[in-house]
């Protein structure tokens, strides 16, 4: 079964090959947060295991070439995880819930620290 768009078969098999700008590009594309590696090889055309076995290699630093590595390190690399400074208005910020029925409607300030019993409260009230 031939996968491959546009690829004319003379009944033989040939093994492709691609340069290492093209590889660095997929595994450049692979190693985006939030990508699957088997989309981005569909849809540069080779096989997803192909594609990670291109990603594995380059993490390793065992990528069979000297070329590919010098194009995949030139790849900004972002971090896995980024400390964000989260500026609070106060240091215990009060729990603020809004209840409306009908027209009616109910602002309820509750302290932080005592959370749980307005958890209570608020089970007691949905009954």
């Amino acid at each position: 079964m031939n996968t491959i768009p546009n690829q004319i078969s003379d009944g033989r098999r040939r093994r492709r090959t691609h340069s290492a700008e093209f590889k660095a590009q997929v595994i450049a594309a692979c190693r985006q947060p939030g990508v699957s590696i088997a989309a981005v090889a569909m849809a540069n055309g080779v096989n997803a295991n192909l594609a990670r076995r291109w990603v594995v290699a380059a993490e390793q630093g065992a990528t069979g070439g000297d070329r590919l590595v010098a194009v995949v390190s030139g790849v900004a690399q972002t971090p896995a995880f980024v400390p964000v400074q989260l500026a609070c208005a106060s240091p215990t910020p009060d729990i603020r819930i809004e209840l409306r029925r009908g027209a009616t409607a109910i602002t309820v300030h509750w302290p932080s620290a005592e959370a749980a019993q307005c958890a209570a409260w608020m089970r007691e009230l949905l009954r």
